[in-house]
């Protein structure tokens, strides 16, 4: 699992200081940046020089509870399938003890060159197979 502690700050909530919701989407995909930064794949990297992106195919949020301007949240990013091309993800986003939200999420390696799916180069596939929860595999071949 990852983890990242991120501010809900002023610009992200609404007048009424509760976290507007493409906030979290933007903060969420810092935590996915940061994490790909710990292994070893920066997006300036991976743009660069591994000329790929990580596009969302799939994303599935369910909201439990608001958050709060102020709220420092708590953001664990396990990795929970790996395929030739695929990721998913399972996010869990939480403040003062509470989830706030949880989320499902398949990322897709793709080159920027062809704008299609490729397979995960081999030193990124196997930092992620380090992070792979075992029991929530899926088919290796997508």
């Amino acid at each position: 699992m990852f983890a990242r502690t991120l501010p809900l700050r002023f610009g992200d909530c609404d007048p009424s200081g509760i976290a507007y919701y493409p906030s979290y989407l933007r903060i969420l995909d810092g935590a996915i940046e940061d994490f790909f930064a710990s292994l070893g794949a920066p997006r300036n990297r991976m743009i660069d020089e591994m000329r790929m992106g990580t596009p969302t195919l799939t994303l599935n949020l369910m909201f439990q509870r608001p958050g709060l301007q102020g709220d420092e949240l708590d953001i664990a990013i396990r990795v929970v399938g790996l395929g030739r091309t695929s990721l998913d993800l399972a996010h869990t986003v939480s403040a003062r003890g509470e989830t706030l939200f949880t989320a499902s999420h398949r990322l897709v390696a793709t080159s920027l060159d062809t704008h299609k799916s490729c397979a995960w180069p081999d030193d990124l596939r196997t930092a992620l197979t380090h992070h792979l929860e075992k029991t929530n595999a899926h088919d290796p071949a997508t």
